[in-house]
């Protein structure tokens, strides 16, 4: 089984259709910022309109492209919505950005190795 298909992708390394929801749904500054905060506690949509700059139909556009990629979940309680994050759906940016992981690893090694070397010449 190659890396690509173990991660979920399809014949063409493509996501399937569910994880490109996922990555579009995270792509933005302000989903992820919402997420943060769903991450601390469930949240009203008045609730997540306080600490942004944007409107509260924005702020509802942004919580339906995250309710669609399955990132959020909502329940009235009343005449509000509140809204709490689906932990378990981001498993899929997770395996994704694992993939990489060899090269950071490496790169911050080499990184290490040069700065000890440089660390040593500068003792002796």
């Amino acid at each position: 089984m190659t890396r690509a298909h173990s991660l979920g992708m399809t014949l063409d390394g493509q996501p399937p259709r569910g994880a490109r929801r996922i990555f579009f749904a995270v792509s933005d500054p302000t989903r992820r910022r919402i997420l943060d905060l769903l991450l601390v506690s469930e949240c009203s949509v008045s609730d997540l309109v306080r600490p942004f700059r944007i409107s509260q139909p924005a702020i509802s556009q942004h919580l339906r492209i995250l309710r669609e990629a399955g990132l959020v979940r909502v329940r009235r309680q009343g005449r509000e919505r509140r809204y709490r994050l689906r932990g378990e759906q981001l498993r899929t940016v997770y395996d994704w950005v694992g993939h990489y992981e060899r090269f950071w690893t490496e790169k911050l090694h080499a990184l290490g190795a040069c700065l000890d070397a440089d660390a040593a010449g500068e003792t002796e």
